[in-house]
């Protein structure tokens, strides 16, 4: 499965983005899907979550109620809709794929399919 990532931008605090991850090779609902991050100077780190169907989500704690990751097979892509920004969510996201359930993602982040990543600046 080969992942490109798009959507990343300056936006200021408080304002919003949406990440797109378009999916080609294999039939994308085979995966679960996920998306995360990496500040400058940190690990990379799991942000949200999907399921193969769509039906179950899971997030880091600090991108609840902000952020949402939703899919579509039919069109073999997923998104994570971004609101509230804040500084602290500044980093080059990633869209990964993976036979796993997304349960396990924060757990063990390795996932099979990596997508190049996008940069979300958010800054005033």
């Amino acid at each position: 499965v080969q992942l490109q990532a798009y959507g990343g931008g300056l936006v200021q605090p408080g304002g919003y983005l949406r990440l797109s991850c378009s999916a080609s090779g294999r039939p994308f609902s085979f995966y679960g899907a996920g998306w995360f991050r990496q500040a400058p100077g940190k690990g990379r780190e799991f942000v949200a979550g999907i399921d193969r169907s769509g039906d179950a989500t899971y997030y880091r704690d600090s991108v609840k109620g902000r952020f949402t990751i939703s899919r579509d097979n039919a069109k073999s892509t997923v998104w994570l809709q971004m609101n509230s920004l804040e500084p602290e969510d500044t980093a080059v996201y990633y869209c990964a794929a993976d036979n796993r359930h997304p349960r396990f993602y924060s757990r063990d982040p390795r996932m099979h399919y990596w997508g190049k990543g996008t940069l979300v600046t958010v800054s005033s």
